[in-house]
């Protein structure tokens, strides 16, 4: 039996909330062949990140080889690239292979504060990975951050999508604004608004990673981007509605709470 491939590119997460531990269980729950490389281990709980050890980009291309080489992904998510050096081999070996259905959400910066891209990968991250991905998932403070545009209302978030849109598509999450959880994407010049009831529960750890890999699932299972952002964002509101309640912070997602989606 043949099932699609997708490769999520992120950091570790030892508590499993967010990064790789995140990404694999929401491809479990899409019914896709989760794969992955690892860019740094993060020490971090519900409660804060209190490490990380970043890994070599020599060995982040040995990862990246050893997929590519052998069960090549339909879709590839990426989330925290860590560096610059990171940042440049990912794009260079995504370039060699040919890699199809990129979804990047832009990780830079953690709830707690910690610095998860440093200054030199941002530039990279804009110049060279935006214009190879399908979509480009930002939440409201990193789409400030990447335009320098003050977001308050749904004229602000089509002004940031536009300037972020360089050949890719472009979601930025209206979570952290008042109101509904209205999402924008920004599809080729194409304007479309999901809006979902907000879910009040102090825990979404992890609610970033595992958006963009629900919607990297989707497009390697043959959806196209409105229905695979749809269904993800189902997915998201039935992994939060779950009430799972674990750690004494900001708790993870019950990713398999609609097993096999």
């Amino acid at each position: 039996m043949r099932r699609p491939a997708v490769l999520t590119i992120a950091g570790s997460d030892c508590s499993g909330g967010a990064g790789i531990q995140a990404d694999l269980k929401t491809m479990m729950a899409f019914s896709v062949y989760g794969m992955s490389v690892i860019t740094a281990v993060t020490a971090q709980n519900t409660t804060g990140v209190y490490g990380i050890q970043k890994l070599s980009e020599e060995i982040v291309a040995d990862q990246l080889d050893a997929v590519f080489t052998d069960i090549v992904p339909s879709a590839v998510k990426i989330g925290m690239l860590a560096d610059g050096k990171i940042a440049r081999v990912t794009a260079e070996k995504l370039s060699q292979y040919g890699a199809q259905n990129i979804v990047i959400d832009p990780v830079m910066i953690s709830t707690s504060g910690s610095r998860l891209l440093e200054e030199d990968g941002v530039d990279i991250l804009t110049e060279y990975l935006f214009p190879m991905a399908r979509l480009i998932t930002p939440n409201v403070p990193e789409a400030e951050a990447l335009t320098g545009i003050r977001i308050r209302t749904r004229g602000d978030m089509e002004e940031a999508a536009a300037a972020l849109s360089r050949g890719c598509s472009v979601l930025i999450k209206g979570g952290h604004l008042e109101g509904e959880a209205n999402d924008l994407l920004y599809d080729q010049r194409k304007v479309l608004w999901f809006s979902s009831p907000r879910i009040h529960t102090p825990n979404s750890h992890g609610t970033g990673c595992t958006l963009s890999s629900a919607v990297a699932s989707g497009l390697a299972k043959g959806w196209d981007l409105e229905e695979s952002v749809r269904r993800g964002k189902e997915y998201i509101s039935s992994a939060l509605s779950a009430g799972l309640d674990l750690g004494r912070g900001n708790g993870p997602l019950d990713h398999l709470a609609k097993y096999f989606y």
